[in-house]
């Protein structure tokens, strides 16, 4: 079968496309209204995401980086802080610690799920322990359950790093409902993507949703007169007005996500690939599909060959990067992330990819597999 043209990793216009009508009136309505910053549009994208998570409070800011960010200072995270977290994530989830003064301590994953493994959490608890970040990482949810009750145990605050995982779901509460705070990225390849950069903070605590409105703007109480010192990161009307759209068809598309990902399964369960694995408890949402081989390279280099794009997420965990490499606190030799880290790969997967086209990336892999065997 000839694919129609070349197969992109991910493809944030044709979702565009895909609601372009509603999104154009949905700039308009902006545009017309004359208000662009903080406005009509963005209180009621955070009252309509706040109840799609289940969390009583949702904040919108500039970015995932600074839903962290935002989310780590509202609890108190600060100079002189550990931050517990994972090596195995976006480079952007220990920035955001490191914006706050605090240290990152970084922890192995499960070989499984790709997240925060509960066993090597509590061997990093220290006395300067002050929080916990797990990563939903692919769209799969971190052990929440596991990790809350150490937390509990050792009174730290947990921060679901939510920037993949958009709709996904863990013994019935999505994420970002689980922890005390949830840091979700509207950055146009995810799940649910805007037009530029845009974040959303999610919790059931008033003081901490209190805090983290304070912060966004200079720490005004009024206007022009600041509390305590913050910062500027706004979720604008424009974006706000495209991710009301978008919000409404999350559930639809993440449902297609997961009929792309039955179908990789089915073609591939074959081949000496590594595929994802869902726990029974859980709704994976496929942000990434996200496959493991010891012949990586050779694999992606056969599928761009033939008009696949693929990505690797990630190809270094972050305590072997040049600018963390012997500066961060490790717990454990994080084996397992350097492991992953060297066979990982994410194929396409993305609401609009077309049967034919899914299809067509299964009969190359295929082909490249056989060869391989020869």
């Amino acid at each position: 079968m000839k694919s129609t043209g070349r197969i992109p990793s991910s493809n944030p216009k044709a979702n565009y496309l895909a609601h372009q009508s509603e999104i154009d009136e949905s700039v308009a309505r902006v545009l017309q209204s004359g208000w662009y910053v903080l406005g009509h549009e963005v209180k009621v994208f955070e009252e309509e995401f706040a109840a799609y998570i289940g969390a009583r409070f949702a904040i919108g800011v500039g970015s995932g980086t600074e839903a962290l960010h935002l989310s780590l200072r509202a609890c108190g995270v600060g100079q002189g802080d550990e931050v517990i977290t994972v090596s195995h994530t976006a480079v952007a989830t220990v920035a955001a610690i490191e914006l706050c003064g605090a240290t990152p301590v970084l922890v192995d994953i499960d070989l499984d799920t790709y997240t925060m493994d509960p066993d090597q959490l509590e061997s990093a608890i220290t006395e300067r322990s002050k929080a916990v970040v797990p990563v939903h990482l692919y769209g799969h949810p971190a052990d929440l359950p596991s990790i809350m009750a150490i937390a509990h145990k050792y009174d730290l605050w947990v921060i679901e790093d939510c920037a993949q995982s958009h709709g996904a779901i863990l013994e019935e509460v999505m994420t970002g409902g689980h922890g005390h705070m949830g840091a979700f990225s509207f950055y146009p390849t995810k799940s649910l993507g805007a037009m530029g950069d845009g974040g959303m903070v999610t919790t059931s605590e008033p003081d901490l949703a209190k805090r983290t409105r304070l912060l966004r703007e200079y720490g005004w109480q009024q206007r022009y007169v600041s509390k305590f010192s913050g910062l500027n990161s706004r979720l604008d009307e424009l974006q706000a007005a495209i991710l009301r759209v978008k919000l409404q068809y999350l559930d639809q598309e993440n449902r297609r996500r997961q009929t792309l990902a039955r179908t990789y399964e089915e073609k591939l369960s074959s081949t000496s690939l590594r595929l994802p694995s869902c726990l029974p408890e859980a709704n994976h949402v496929y942000h990434q599909y996200a496959i493991r081989s010891d012949q990586r390279y050779s694999l992606k280099t056969f599928l761009s060959e033939n008009g696949i794009d693929t990505l690797v997420h990630y190809p270094v965990p972050i305590h072997l990067q040049p600018a963390y490499r012997g500066r961060l606190p490790c717990s454990g030799s994080l084996v397992i992330s350097e492991g992953v880290a060297r066979q990982i790969l994410s194929l396409p997967i993305y609401p609009e990819l077309t049967d034919e086209e899914v299809q067509h990336i299964t009969e190359i892999i295929v082909q490249w597999d056989q060869n391989k065997k020869k």
